[in-house]
Parts: structure tokens; C-alpha cells; sequence
């Protein structure tokens, strides 16, 4: 391979951990990780980062870009911008909020021709699986979907509502038949449902509302049902710890389920957010500091496989003081980094830990077999961070469409000073090329 870039730095985060290398590129591609001390090959440009970490590109399969339909609210030019300035490298776009939602081959072309002149960083899609388009599942699949998300509980929109146990069974079974992986929302609606419902700006009524049992019901019938199928599923946004030990214990079976949890639910807390704080609303919920704790450890033991953002966003006008009408979505693409990474080094956990959580599993999980890693053959995706430097956040200063976030006026460890995107830099020191993301298709 013809090298024409070498990027040196005393700290690069490799599968077998974190070491001075040279990485050589050869157009779109990691040809090689070299000794730190390795001559460039002739006429290769070779740039020297110091001491800033070179980490492999995150990889955030948890997105909601809205576009096309509501655009008012995110878009793929600027979700897309914000994640690259972020070290976001690949997305995967949820499929409902934008009108029409991904659940046919059709309205999926539709976001590939919206997406494609617009991407920062490469990008993929899920499908998704309502009551109504079982018989577009297989050809999804067949289109190149990674995947397909459902909602057990009401998602909030119309056009894409929940599945019943006996939807969900139906689904589940057609998903396994060829191989796919369903993605889920799991909160069980009858515990949403006999939970005490309260209007006003008061954060603990709105927790009260979604009860961890709403969480931990949903995860048991999701085992259930994959046990009997034989299925692949993922547990998305898992904030409640209790039902840790039973994907364990699922896992230990032969189960095959995976779960994610979120930058809101390992830095936010329950007892900060303020009465009408609605931009910490989400579903489900930020919990309290120990069931924060129980999430830590639940990574730490490998039972929560990845962290993704759930970005998910929406006009100021949507994000009401009454914690029961606004809006329910965080919106922190860009600082998913240096959210968690400020957390983990608190915790004792390395960036290591941090790439394997936010970048190698994310692509895993996605199939992303280019994705994900420092190593030959991968593409070049690369985020540049200066671990000790810290930064306050100014809403002002994001790239996404609405400066909302629950991160406002906090300090961060860990700023990331430039993105490439298979050999090409795509951020330098806050500036953004125009794009030149890819659209990606599950290709296994």
C-alpha cells in the first residue's frame, strides 16, 4: 500500500492498548501501526500530535437526526457537524421522527438522497419495526438497514407507534428468520401506565412516572422472547440497574442480548437536575447517584456492552418548564466524549476503557468491521483529544441545530482538537470542512 500520511503521537490507543505509535495511512485506510520512532516512507506527509491521544473515531449508533420532515428540530448537516466536532466518526440515524419514518425500502431511499449531500461523517440507518410493516422487514434488511428499533411503550409520535407482546413475538420471529437484529426501547407501558402521572416543573414527580419496574418488566419479556427464538436483541438507553443482574444471568444462558447505556445516565444525577430543567427530560429517565454508581460497575464487569448518545433534540419552544408535556430527548452528540471521559478518569477507568465503550463496541454491535479500532485494514477514522485540557460548556458553541443541552455551564475534561475521516481531517481546532461523509449499508 501506498502510504501518504503518517500521524505520530507518544499516545495511541490501539486494541492492545494505549502506546507511542506512528500510524500510517494509505488513502482511506490504516496500512500500518509502526513503532512511535518509525521513519515516514518517502513523499508521506507526517504530522506530529505530541502528546494529544490519537483515538479511534467514535462510532455513535444512537442518533435522531429528524430529517427529512422535522428539520425545525436536527438535520443531517448539522447532527452530523456536531458529531464530527465531538471525534464522532459514524453515526447510525434512528428511524422515526423524521416524516416519513424508516419502515419501508421507500421512505429509507428517501433519507439515503436527503442524507447524502449533507453528511459530516459517515452514516447509516436503522429500520424500523411498527405494527403494520411486518412484511418490510426482510426487504429493509435486504436495503441495507443495520437493524430494526421498536417501542414497547408509546414513542411519542404518531406515525410510529409501540408493539404488543404479540406484535413483538411476530416481529422478533420474522427479524431472527433472517439473521437481523431488533433494538428496543424497553419500558413495559401498564407500569407507565399505574404510575402516578402529575403535571408541574417538579423533576421527582417526573421520575416518579417512569419507574425502574417499567424498565426491568420490559427487559424480563425481552429475554423471554429471545430465549424461545433464538434472537438478537439490544436493549437501548438502559437506565435503571436493577435489571443488571438478569442480562447477566441471560448472557450466562446463551441469550443473545446486548445493552447500552447513555452519557445522560452516567454523569447526570436525579438530585442536580432543578425543577423545570426540562432540557435533563428523557425517557427513560436520568436516575439517582447510586443507581448511577450500579451503571458504572455494570461496564466495568462487561455487562453493559457500549455508551451511545440518544441524541435526541428538539425546538427551545418543545422544552416546556411542565416536565410532563416537554419534550423528552438529551442532546449532547458533541460532548459525549468529554462528558463520559470526564466522568470515567474520576472513576479510576482509563481512555482505554473509554474507546472500547464509545468506539470498538458501538461497531461491533452495528457490524461496522472497518469501524471502531486502530489497527490495520480499518479506515483511518480518527479523533485527536487533549485528555488534560478542560473546557466550559457554551450552548452557543455547539453545532447542533438547537443549543440546548443539560451541559450547559459545565466544565469538561478532554478536548478534542481534530477529526479525520478515512485519512481526512475533517476538524482542525474548532473548523469544519464542508462534507464528505459516506452512507453506509450493513454489509453482513
Amino acid at each position: 500500500m501506498d502510504v501518504n500520511l503518517v500521524l505520530r503521537s507518544t499516545r495511541v490507543i490501539t486494541p492492545e492498548g494505549m502506546r507511542p505509535a506512528s500510524v500510517a495511512v494509505a488513502g482511506e485506510t490504516i496500512a500500518a501501526v509502526l513503532p512511535y520512532d518509525a521513519e515516514p516512507p518517502a513523499g508521506a506527509t507526517a504530522e506530529d500530535l505530541g502528546d494529544h491521544v490519537l483515538l479511534p473515531g467514535l462510532v455513535d449508533t444512537h442518533v435522531h437526526v429528524n430529517d427529512p420532515g422535522r428539520t425545525a428540530w436536527e438535520g443531517f448537516f448539522t447532527a452530523t457537524r456536531a458529531a464530527a466536532a465531538g471525534g464522532v466518526t459514524t453515526l447510525l440515524d434512528m428511524p422515526l421522527n423524521s416524516l416519513p419514518p424508516t419502515t419501508t425500502v421507500g421512505h429509507l431511499r428517501t433519507k439515503q438522497e436527503v442524507a447524502r449531500p449533507k453528511a459530516h461523517v459517515d452514516t447509516g440507518f436503522w429500520g424500523g419495526a411498527v405494527g403494520s410493516n411486518l412484511k418490510d422487514l426482510r426487504p429493509l434488511h435486504d436495503a441495507g438497514v443495520f437493524g430494526f428499533k421498536c417501542f414497547l411503550s408509546p414513542s411519542g409520535v404518531e406515525e410510529f407507534p409501540e408493539l404488543d407482546q404479540e406484535q413483538l413475538a411476530r416481529a422478533m420471529a420474522e427479524i431472527a428468520g433472517f439473521g437481523g437484529l431488533l433494538i428496543v426501547h424497553a419500558e413495559d407501558p401498564h407500569h407507565l401506565a399505574s404510575a402516578p402521572q402529575r403535571t408541574g416543573p417538579q423533576y421527582a414527580h417526573f421520575l416518579a412516572s417512569r419507574p425502574r419496574e417499567a424498565e426491568n418488566t420490559a427487559v424480563e419479556s425481552l429475554i423471554g422472547h429471545a430465549r424461545r427464538l433464538g434472537a438478537r436483541v439490544h436493549v437501548l438507553h438502559l437506565s435503571s440497574s436493577d435489571a443488571l443482574p438478569m442480562i447477566a444471568a441471560a448472557r450466562r444462558e446463551g441469550v443473545r442480548i446486548s445493552v447500552e447505556t447513555c452519557p445522560h445516565f452516567l454523569t447526570l444525577t436525579a438530585e442536580e437536575v432543578p425543577d423545570g430543567a426540562t432540557e435533563f427530560k428523557c425517557c427513560p429517565p436520568i436516575r439517582e447517584r447510586e443507581n448511577q454508581d450500579a451503571l458504572w460497575q455494570g461496564l466495568a464487569d462487561g455487562v453493559i456492552d457500549c455508551i451511545v448518545s440518544d441524541h435526541s433534540p428538539c425546538t427551545t419552544d418543545l422544552k416546556t418548564p411542565d416536565f410532563a408535556s416537554a419534550w423528552g430527548g438529551i442532546s449532547s452528540l458533541q460532548l459525549g466524549l468529554p462528558a463520559i471521559w470526564t466522568a470515567a478518569r474520576e472513576r479510576g477507568h482509563s481512555l482505554e476503557d473509554v474507546a472500547r465503550w464509545m468506539a470498538a463496541a458501538p461497531a461491533e454491535l452495528a457490524g461496522l468491521d472497518r469501524k471502531g479500532a486502530i489497527e490495520a485494514g480499518r479506515d483511518a477514522d480518527f479523533a485527536v483529544l487533549a485528555p488534560d485540557e478542560t473546557f466550559t460548556v457554551d450552548p452557543a458553541g455547539l453545532h447542533h441545530r438547537n443549543q440546548v443541552t443539560a451541559y450547559a455551564g459545565k466544565t469538561l475534561y478532554g478536548v478534542v482538537t481534530a477529526t479525520w475521516l478515512r485519512g481526512r481531517r475533517i476538524v482542525e481546532n474548532g473548523t469544519l470542512a464542508a462534507p464528505s461523509g459516506r452512507l453506509l449499508e450493513r454489509n453482513n
